[in-house]
């Protein structure tokens, strides 16, 4: 499952940087991860400094 950023996203773009297949990418209002691309290395989540990334259910 890929992991999925919550409202608590600030744009900082740490998760983005950490991303070892480039998921992540900048959405109109917070940080997006796109599920067909994700490889749910759990990175992102490590690197985020609000902890706005979680595994999707």
């Amino acid at each position: 499952m890929a992991h999925a950023i919550s409202d608590e996203c600030v744009s900082c773009g740490a998760c983005a940087a950490t991303c070892p297949v480039s998921a992540i990418s900048e959405g109109p209002d917070k940080y997006v991860v796109d599920p067909d691309v994700c490889i749910d290395c759990g990175a992102c989540e490590d690197g985020c400094p609000t902890g706005a990334i979680k595994p999707q259910d």
